[in-house]
């Protein structure tokens, strides 16, 4: 399948600041994947979050999740791609954060199921805030401590003090793909951690690969972006986007709240796309 692959980010940049997909965008975006247009997503969020904030979107080709831990098919739940931790690594990640009193969120895949588990009594203010969010969320598992470490571990979160966790960053980045930066939202100072090879970049170019796109255009807003930027053929970012990621951009469009990605596209995909699918049936 030759042509265009167009992928956005969903926070601050595809959703508006109501955390959805504006009515607008997705009667654009659907018409034109009706069309052909090979559209998809790339997110921090799980897939169970994704799908509830890109409620009505078509997604017919695989999506991104957990910052690149997981290429899945939004649909069936399959991953066909997977990033996870051996268990000496996550073991190491968890030494050191307790080393520095920091509490984590550790998202894993135990069987079938996704779970984030966490001990109750060391939840920071912005960790219960988190939780607060997803009070029915069927991954809840509090731990006492001792079982932390269970499944197929892909992601660390924590939501602490900046100085506190900015020590950590540092020991950590070197050995693992580590996010440092503000919620966006709540503005809380958030370090993730995942696996080296679970990054946005990675994923574009697998996606890319697996649809064959010959060529990638991608949208962003956030330093988590920065990577994926850099992979792609085309990124544009939002005029809500930090400056570092407009400095990496080939354009700068409208903002979150205007429907600029799903305008942009409206604008760009052209006949020579429709052509190429078209010739490839």
């Amino acid at each position: 399948m030759a042509g265009t692959l167009y992928i956005s980010d969903l926070d601050g940049t595809l959703l508006t600041s109501g955390q959805n997909v504006s009515r607008e965008s997705l009667e654009i975006i659907n018409g034109l994947t009706d069309k052909g247009m090979m559209f998809s997503y790339a997110t921090a969020r799980s897939i169970i979050t994704a799908r509830k904030v890109t409620d009505g979107l078509k997604t017919k080709y695989p999506v991104i999740v957990n910052n690149g831990a997981f290429i899945i098919d939004s649909t069936t739940g399959e991953r066909h791609v997977k990033n996870v931790f051996t268990h000496d690594e996550a073991e190491e990640i968890y030494a050191l954060l307790s080393e520095h009193g920091i509490s984590p969120l550790i998202y894993s895949m135990m069987g079938s199921e996704e779970k984030f588990s966490y001990v109750p009594e060391k939840l920071t203010r912005g960790m219960k805030d988190f939780l607060d969010t997803r009070k029915d969320d069927p991954r809840h598992r509090p731990s006492s401590g001792k079982d932390m470490l269970q499944g197929e571990m892909f992601y660390f979160s924590c939501i602490d003090d900046a100085g506190t966790m900015s020590k950590a960053y540092n020991e950590l980045k070197e050995h693992f793909h580590c996010i440092y930066g503000l919620d966006i939202y709540s503005g809380d100072q958030w370090l993730e951690i995942l696996p080296v090879k679970a990054n946005k970049a990675n994923a574009v170019l697998q996606l890319k690969e697996y649809l064959g796109a010959d060529k990638l255009v991608v949208f962003g807003d956030g330093i988590n972006d920065t990577e994926m930027f850099r992979a792609a053929d085309e990124c544009y970012a939002v005029e809500n986007a930090s400056p570092e990621l407009k400095a990496l951009a080939d354009g700068v469009i409208g903002g979150n709240n205007d429907n600029s990605v799903a305008k942009f596209l409206l604008e760009k995909f052209s006949e020579n796309d429709l052509q190429k699918i078209h010739k490839n049936l």
